[in-house]
């Protein structure tokens, strides 16, 4: 049976073996008056997924208030896709563990991003999730949640501004959109894979020696930022 390919009169087909060919029809069509976007579907998927992340709220002490803070009017995070938070892990993109972690509460922590479906995230908010904080020489606080989850970002802080939740929170969009969706972020994991307690992307990073996977530290807020974001809330 012959499968015929459709026709469409803009594309010459003999010509299209790179990129040159789009290049020129793109150029062609700004001439005109006519506003294109190229991209690969991997780049329109992520921009999708890094404008619409929603957090599991795990917030067990004070960095939950700041968090609570940046859904607040003066700061707003509805303006870049975070203002949805869900109570179920089945429908988080992210864990947003802010507070402290006792021994008593690992294993909850650790069912809870079990149940998460792929791709999903996790960000430290405050020194008591990132390394115990104050109470790290006790018996019963966890040092740190990377013992138990894989952490994308660190919010250091006692507690962090929410200006530097809200950076944090737009450095993993940054890590979405580069990574590759279709055959790693969203492929089903095996059951060796599953015991490695590991994201989907961070296995593929693994495979290829990508190191974009690597946790981001937030280290320091641009004034610019912070001034920016003063500017909005005096509008």
């Amino acid at each position: 049976m012959e499968v015929r390919k459709p026709y469409i009169k803009s594309i010459p087909y003999e010509e299209w073996k790179d990129n040159e060919t789009l290049d020129k029809l793109v150029d062609e069509l700004q001439e005109g008056g006519t506003n294109v976007v190229v991209g690969s579907l991997d780049k329109l998927i992520n921009w999708g997924r890094a404008n619409s992340l929603w957090s599991l709220t795990f917030a067990t002490s004070c960095c939950g208030i700041e968090f609570m803070a940046c859904g607040c009017s003066r700061y707003d995070f509805a303006r870049f896709g975070f203002e949805v938070t869900r109570n179920s892990p089945r429908q988080a993109d992210l864990i947003m563990c802010a507070g402290t972690i006792t021994h008593k509460m690992a294993p909850a922590l650790k069912r809870l991003y079990d149940e998460m479906a792929e791709p999903k995230y996790v960000i430290a908010v405050g020194g008591c999730a990132i390394s115990g904080g104050p109470f790290k020489s006790s018996y019963h606080v966890v040092k740190g949640i990377e013992e138990i989850v894989p952490v994308d970002v660190f919010i250091p802080g006692c507690p962090p501004r929410p200006e530097a939740i809200m950076y944090g929170m737009m450095q993993l969009q940054r890590k979405v959109k580069v990574e590759k969706f279709f055959g790693g972020a969203n492929h089903k994991q095996t059951k060796e894979e599953r015991e490695l307690g590991v994201s989907n992307e961070e296995l593929l990073a693994r495979k290829i020696g990508d190191t974009r996977r690597e946790p981001i530290v937030v280290t320091d807020v641009p004034q610019e930022f912070v001034e920016e974001l003063k500017k909005e809330a005096a509008v």
